[in-house]
């Protein structure tokens, strides 16, 4: 029996929902620093919002453009023990708007492990390997076969880089495409792309930076997102799409809290990254999308179940179930359904 070293998902990862007053506003209830920050509002035309611990308070990126980080004193002022404080601000703040913000945990910020390999050590960094999460902000050199450290002790899975000191698109590497292929946070398709990862696999101690301007310009400042998979509580793979409404089932081996997707069949073809949670629709069939690639509002037009043991694609849309094509994703867990190393308490069924 596989078994699990997280008995309690929401002590890394938690989904927490407030509503905008337009003023200054303290959110709790996350139930711990969350150290990687995912906002948006829900109920109007704004961006996404990246803050994290590592950047720092008032620095912000968004997936769904390619601008460099901006400082906004209105937005996210403060990350707490059990959540964080935001401005008068309306991407984040506007008065009664619904908000869902993603927040993870990290929290090591010294003794990060290098070896004869590394060229790069991060130049500040937190990391939480019993979760499998590093954030890592560097300076890249414009060499090939740039080693840099990331501090999970395993191979990450998943890696989502921005160049925070100028203005270019998120590359993104996922373990079911191999590192000779990367995505970008907009429709685009999968691209072989050697200058992004030098077509070589991350291990356990560096990630293998190319020559090129997502991830390694010489000079530029970049932040980057690094997941590894953790039995239990999170997943990085890939499913085919059969084209109905009774779609196709993807088991991650827990009950997903978050879902994102993102169509990537070789030879073309784009797609939106949709994401989708069980706290804004707590309901078996999740009708409440948000597309990581737009401002958009949130939306009722694609329909997946989140299930105690993975989810289910209930919609025929090619966003997200074309038949025959190929999709990834990552996974986040409410509740594992595999054991606990404790013996702690099983899944239940949704």
């Amino acid at each position: 029996m596989a078994y699990s070293s997280i008995i309690k998902p929401t002590d890394y990862f938690n989904t927490k929902l407030y509503t905008g007053t337009g003023s200054a506003q303290s959110i709790t209830g996350v139930g711990f620093q969350p150290d990687f920050v995912w906002i948006k509002n829900r109920s109007a035309t704004f961006n996404h919002q990246i803050n994290d611990a590592v950047r720092g308070v008032n620095k912000q990126i968004a997936p769904n453009n390619t601008n460099a980080q901006e400082t906004n004193t209105g937005e996210l002022t403060a990350f707490g023990s059990d959540g964080f404080t935001v401005g008068s601000g309306g991407t984040l703040n506007g008065n009664g708007n619904n908000i869902v913000s993603w927040n993870w945990k990290a929290g090591t910020t010294s003794g990060i492990t290098t070896n004869g390999a590394t060229v790069t050590t991060p130049s500040s960094y937190s990391f939480n390997q019993t979760a499998g999460l590093s954030i890592l902000q560097y300076t890249g050199t414009g060499v090939t076969n740039n080693k840099l450290a990331h501090g999970l002790g395993v191979k990450p899975d998943f890696i989502i880089f921005k160049k925070t000191s100028g203005d270019i698109n998120w590359g993104i590497y996922h373990q079911s495409l191999t590192a000779d292929y990367r995505l970008l946070f907009n429709t685009a398709a999968q691209s072989d792309d050697d200058s992004f990862m030098q077509d070589s696999e991350p291990d356990s101690v560096n990630i293998n930076l190319g020559y090129g301007g997502l991830n390694n310009a010489s000079g530029a400042t970049y932040i980057a997102y690094c997941f590894a998979e953790k039995t239990g509580f999170s997943k990085f793979g890939s499913y085919i799409g059969n084209g109905s409404t009774n779609g196709t089932f993807t088991y991650t081996g827990f009950k997903p809290a978050f879902v994102m997707v993102k169509y990537a069949s070789p030879g073309g073809g784009v797609g939106n990254w949709g994401i989708f949670d069980s706290v804004r629709n707590p309901a078996n069939v999740v009708d409440k999308g948000l597309l990581a690639n737009t401002n958009a509002a949130e939306d009722t037009s694609d329909f997946i179940d989140i299930l105690s043991n993975g989810f289910k694609q209930r919609s025929s849309s090619s966003n997200r179930n074309e038949n025959g094509s190929t999709y990834v994703y990552m996974a986040f867990a409410e509740h594992p359904f595999t054991a606990n190393v404790d013996g702690g308490l099983p899944t239940t069924a949704r």
